[in-house]
């Protein structure tokens, strides 16, 4: 039986779509809107640099080893992975920062001598984190989601049970550590999932499990690494990919997705996955009648942050910066409350720094460093040019102060990226660059359904479906949309 797919999008999620489609005998095509595939995870080559424009953190190597072993392929095969160590550093002012240690025995004991009795406790939370991982990265993130139903299995209850899952995060972690800065050590993971740590599930604390007991990793090269090798799998699948082609329309006959238009023409297949932003492909490429949700749903969406990057080229190597470096010299919750609570430009932002050619002096000219620095925003904020320069001034100036080197004498290289950017390349809703926050009602069942009520053959996958925001899990997506996909095909054919 000829089977076939167009998958919009070749970001994580519709590149994994797309090469498990082509693994289950699916002739497939990914049509693209960019020149070249990645989605936010693009590569940016200029002068001799190598930015990653988007994810920089590479955690849950499992994930990424279990995607390449379905296809008979290993990690190696496309990349080297180095580990790093020390993990990251936290800066909390001058002269005053931690290196976060990769070992168990040594991250323990820094925890023993910032609070006696806190490596106990780290244990202890580690431990039940493990569970949660166990839980959520092997049992939640594989379902479609699609009813309650599907969580009613008795490993799932008895792990749910077992462990603080409901309440906030923030309560969890506080009932561990008593140390200002340990908690702050302990909450920070979860700012990649969207949303305070006063409102994330202690579910959530399956992001520490991630990074202090499987660690921070990089592939030699960048991300973009990744996205090489699996688009090459899928190649090798059978997957073909269009560049440069837009989607203009979801074409829909008798009820049914049958194909998309593009700017080239008209394509046809059997089904249509969409990896594109939900909301683009919801609100914008099907006649309102054929939208799943109405714009009153999703201007009620609790949306992660939007992000301000800046990629910037130094002619000279920096002093006191780690592969990974965060910022927490400033309010945590006050910045947390202008992206949440009061959205606008932060006043005191704290910000993440990449000096990825620490690690890799390959993706910058000869002794000079590649860095990339993200300020997480309110999405939808008005994105303007001064603005933009202004928190460039104030990067500048406390990586200035941090490593003691006037670096606006040697910066050659420098490009920003933010919400107009994310609306251009990505159709990004309110320019977010993580998708739904990870809040108790945005969790599973809850979110955007991977698989359209109004639309026969229309499915969804990546950041604003399930499992949520984050490589490890887009990729997931991806697994899971070709599962449904194959399973509800052979149903109506059977």
């Amino acid at each position: 039986m000829s089977r076939s797919a167009l998958v919009i999008g070749a970001g994580f999620a519709g590149i994994s779509a797309a090469a498990d489609l082509a693994k289950r005998g699916f002739s497939v095509t990914v049509v693209e809107k960019n020149a070249t595939p990645g989605g936010r995870a693009r590569v940016l080559r200029e002068n001799g640099y190598v930015f990653d424009m988007g994810p920089s953190w590479y955690w849950m190597p499992e994930v990424f080893e279990q995607w390449f072993a379905h296809f008979g392929q290993r990690v190696s095969d496309h990349y080297d992975l180095v580990r790093l160590d020390p993990s990251y550093q936290v800066i909390f002012g001058d002269n005053d920062a931690w290196s976060i240690p990769a070992t168990r025995p040594a991250l323990r004991a820094f925890f023993e001598q910032v609070e006696p009795g806190a490596g106990a406790q780290l244990d202890r939370f580690l431990e039940e984190a493990g569970v949660k991982y166990e839980l959520g990265m092997h049992e939640l993130v594989h379902r479609p989601s699609l009813s309650w139903g599907e969580y009613a299995h008795p490993k799932l209850i008895t792990g749910i049970l077992r462990s603080a899952v409901f309440r906030s995060l923030r309560a969890h972690v506080a009932d561990h550590f008593r140390s200002p800065r340990l908690r702050q050590l302990m909450e920070f993971p979860v700012l990649f999932l969207g949303a305070t740590p006063a409102r994330t599930p202690a579910l959530y604390s399956l992001m520490n499990y991630a990074d202090m007991a499987l660690g921070t990793w990089y592939p030699m090269g960048g991300m973009g690494r990744i996205v090489e090798g699996m688009v090459r799998v899928a190649e090798a699948q059978g997957a073909r990919f269009l560049y440069e082609h837009p989607v203009q329309q979801v074409l829909v006959r008798n009820g049914r997705a049958v194909g998309v238009r593009t700017a080239q023409g008209d394509l046809f297949a059997d089904v249509v996955v969409a990896g594109a932003d939900y909301h683009h492909v919801d609100q914008h490429l099907l006649p309102e009648e054929l939208r799943a949700y109405t714009p009153s749903y999703w201007d009620r969406r609790v949306m992660a942050p939007s992000s301000l990057l800046f990629y910037l080229g130094f002619d000279t190597r920096l002093k006191k910066l780690l592969h990974h470096s965060l910022f927490f010299d400033e309010d945590l919750d006050r910045h947390a409350s202008e992206i949440y609570d009061a959205p606008q430009w932060p006043s005191r932002p704290l910000m993440y720094v990449s000096a990825a050619s620490v690690t890799d002096p390959g993706i910058a000219p000869p002794g000079h460093e590649n860095v990339v620095t993200l300020i997480p925003i309110a999405p939808g904020l008005p994105d303007e040019p001064e603005v933009r320069q202004r928190y460039l001034d104030l990067v500048l100036d406390r990586l200035t102060r941090h490593t003691g080197q006037d670096l606006r004498r040697h910066l050659v290289q420098q490009r920003s990226y933010c919400i107009a950017d994310f609306e251009q390349d990505y159709n990004a809703f309110r320019g977010n660059a993580y998708g739904l926050a990870n809040t108790l009602l945005q969790t599973a069942v809850l979110k955007p359904r991977m698989k359209s009520r109004k639309v026969a053959g229309l499915y969804y996958t990546g950041q604003l479906t399930v499992p949520g925001p984050g490589v490890p899990p887009a990729i997931i997506s991806g697994q899971v949309v070709a599962g449904l996909v194959d399973k509800d095909l052979q149903r109506m054919h059977a």
